[in-house]
């Protein structure tokens, strides 16, 4: 068995382990270790000085300190410190604490609710309005979070019981939820793309100018879809009644959506903004978006000691373990490639003579299927830099992939029988809201990705032409 066979056995181990559930940062890093330490075995540098006080007759205590000590000079120690302070040094995933906890801080705010009645209101005329409110809430709820489980919880909480009350179908309401719950990875300012970039060396100003017209034409493409349905079965979504939304005035409205929408509104564009139009690096407009999300807390007199307290944690404990999946990822990685797994499965891939097209398809289908046991972020870190090195084979643009793939992980959180989204939003929802209503609610949702993905790839002028007509080609 060749050194490259074993590191494919290495690869088919993780992915068993995963599937067992253990936890994937420190698999990564037990798997990195232990076969590294195999890879970068060297008798010669490891134990000659043991060997050389042993023939000179120094003392048992000298010995064992040198066998000790032996036993750690391999290489894979020192691969793994380094690798550790690469990850801390790297200024691109500063971005992410501060975007956590601009997120965290949001949710607790107690925004969205006020921002779900009133997108209710401003929208009661158009077919589905209250499903429509759900999924603008959704999106800029996301948007402002990145985090899914977060979003379609919350919204399962507001916006469900509202629409079942309202006499919306069960797999219509559910399905808006689930998948505007997703949005959040895909349409800048997401954490998702921020670990492409620090994963494959792309620029997060180009990702975040290549990603936002396919995140707003996904999002578009669910609202004609809720619209479009709610004309051709009214029943899926009645008209609502006097009683369900009051008698406002067309000035109540404006004031209502200034005081609730704008601001949120408003902090996600200036951030955003101030990225892709150069005004500030990622980190710095992620530190203002920490500080709006914290004004807007104490604006709405949501601002509690305890909830600061909760947001702080959970970011530190969401950013650690993001860190810890990097330090595991590059060690693995590292000794994956040294061992050879790498070589093997780009000549393997190769030898296929597939056209670009063909590995597209396979690479996403790929990881369409890794997104049903896997959270997004260990595919980026893990798998993705699989397929990175073939890219320049096949004349496949990395931003390109990467748009696809933050597309494409929109079916991880929507497909049975493993869609987180769906999982969220039944543990939360009423008793008599069954599972499979929430899967088949979401199964439109899916091909709508699939849609998007082919537009992407028909019109790749959606991800190019903002990156281009900013920064140049």
């Amino acid at each position: 068995m060749t050194d490259a066979h074993i590191a494919v056995g290495m690869l088919l181990i993780l992915i068993l382990t995963i599937f067992l559930g253990f936890p994937v940062a420190f698999t990564l890093m037990a798997l990195g270790v232990g076969f590294g330490y195999y890879a970068y075995y060297e008798p010669g540098r490891m134990w000659r000085p043991f060997e050389r006080a042993v023939e000179d007759g120094a003392g048992a205590f000298q010995q064992f300190e040198l066998w000790i000590g032996g036993f750690f000079n391999n290489r894979i120690f020192d691969l793994f410190v380094n690798q550790t302070f690469s990850v801390i040094q790297n200024d691109v995933l500063t971005a992410i604490p501060l975007f956590l906890f601009m997120g965290y801080i949001v949710e607790r705010a107690n925004i969205v609710d006020r921002l779900f009645s009133t997108l209710f209101i401003a929208t009661r005329r158009l077919p589905g309005s209250m499903a429509v409110a759900a999924l603008v809430t959704c999106t800029l709820f996301a948007t402002a979070t990145g985090i899914v489980g977060a979003v379609v919880t919350l919204m399962g909480l507001l916006a469900l019981p509202a629409m079942l009350k309202a006499r919306y179908d069960v797999r219509y309401a559910t399905g808006v939820i689930c998948a505007g719950g997703t949005l959040g990875i895909l349409i800048p300012p997401s954490i998702l793309l921020i670990v492409y970039a620090a994963t494959s060396g792309i620029s997060v100003v180009r990702m975040y100018a290549g990603a936002l017209l396919p995140g707003l034409l996904l999002a578009s493409l669910y609202l004609v879809y809720i619209i479009v349905r709610a004309v051709m079965n009214p029943n899926l979504a009645p008209k609502p009644r006097d009683e369900d939304i009051g008698n406002y005035s067309t000035g109540q409205v404006a004031w209502m959506m200034f005081t609730s929408f704008v601001p949120l509104a408003f902090l996600i564009l200036a951030v955003l903004g101030a990225i892709l139009f150069g005004f500030a690096t990622p980190s710095e407009a992620a530190a203002i978006g920490a500080l709006g999300g914290l004004l807007l807390a104490i604006a709405y007199r949501a601002l509690t000691w305890e909830r600061l307290k909760e947001s702080v944690y959970l970011t530190a404990r969401t950013s650690a373990m993001v860190c810890w999946l990097f330090v595991g990822s590059a060690t693995f990685a590292s000794v994956f490639a040294y061992l050879g797994g790498q070589a093997l499965i780009s000549d393997f891939v190769t030898s296929l003579d597939m056209s670009p097209l063909m590995f597209l398809i396979t690479a996403q289908l790929i990881i369409f299927i890794l997104g049903w046991p896997l959270e997004w972020t260990e595919i980026i870190v893990i798998f993705v830099p699989i397929f990175m090195p073939l890219l320049p084979h096949f004349g496949i643009d990395p931003l390109f992939f990467g748009i696809l793939v933050a597309v494409n992980l929109q079916t991880a959180f929507l497909s049975p029988p493993m869609a987180m989204s769906a999982y969220y939003l039944k543990g939360i929802a009423p008793a008599h809201v069954k599972l499979t209503d929430i899967f088949l609610g979401m199964m439109p949702y899916m091909a709508i990705v699939i849609l998007c993905m082919a537009l992407i790839y028909v019109f790749p002028s959606l991800v190019f032409g903002l990156p281009n007509a900013l920064y140049g080609g």
